[in-house]
């Protein structure tokens, strides 16, 4: 008869449950549908955003995606590049408010895109990429709606928007977190009158751009590292749980 102390297999055993937890938690995170980059300056122009759809469907393939486009902050100058066996149907919405710029005064902007007739099969993604004229400088963050509908006529609706202090939503809607802009950047202002190398002028703002976006880069390298070390950190623990379980065992 096995001699290993109950709460020890108890033990163990929540071990293997937190690590499957862990696991199962990343799995459902990157099946998201989602926004690339994830920010982007307030009032940037001539970039472009791309929406990962993946399919998480086991015997279904995605047949139809829809993105729905802010109108209260618009998105000017969208135009959308050619899928591979996909057709975009583009709708445009008269604004409430039009937005003035360098060009002229903009009453109309997209409000929908369509993609239709391609097909993303299980364990797949596809990226749909957009291109924009210019992002609005009055909002911190743009959110798109986004409908997901598969083969066998199953629709996510992804539209679901974070609150801020609360977890993330069952199935939220990609979000653009829109920063200050570079010129307004007390990082930039400082490296335009004087960079730490003695540089100044306009060889230190782009010194201190590319430190801002150097920084931006490491904080999603940590994250994600932080991550992987914590399904690593526990996987590790269950292994020598259960090392200490059989052991116990094999001397009893």
């Amino acid at each position: 008869m096995s001699t290993t102390h109950p709460a020890l297999r108890r033990a163990g055993l929540g071990t293997v449950l937190a690590a499957a937890a862990v696991l199962a938690a990343a799995g459902v995170a990157s099946a998201h549908v989602t926004v690339h980059p994830e920010s982007y300056a307030k009032g940037a122009t001539d970039g472009v955003l791309s929406f990962r759809v993946p399919n998480e469907e086991d015997t279904a393939s995605t047949t139809e995606v829809q993105v729905f486009l802010p109108t209260d902050h618009p998105v000017l100058g969208v135009l959308v590049h050619p899928q591979d066996g996909w057709t975009a149907k583009v709708t445009t919405t008269k604004l409430k408010t039009p937005v003035k710029t360098d060009d002229g005064t903009i009453t109309e902007a997209v409000s929908e895109i369509t993609w239709t007739g391609g097909k993303i099969g299980a364990g797949q993604y596809e990226d749909f990429d957009v291109a924009f004229g210019q992002l609005p400088d009055d909002t911190a963050q743009l959110g798109f709606k986004t409908l997901q509908t598969y083969s066998d006529g199953k629709t996510v609706r992804w539209i679901e928007e974070a609150e801020a202090g609360a977890d993330e939503p069952e199935d939220p809607a990609p979000v653009l977190k829109l920063t200050a802009a570079a010129d307004d950047s007390d990082n930039i202002s400082d490296a335009a009158s004087q960079s730490t190398d003695g540089t100044s002028g306009a060889e230190g703002t782009k010194t201190g751009a590319a430190r801002v976006t150097a920084a931006d880069a490491s904080d999603s390298t940590a994250r994600g590292l932080g991550v992987a070390g914590l399904v690593v950190g526990v996987l590790g623990l269950a292994a020598a749980a259960f090392a200490v379980v059989r052991t116990r065992s094999a001397r009893s």
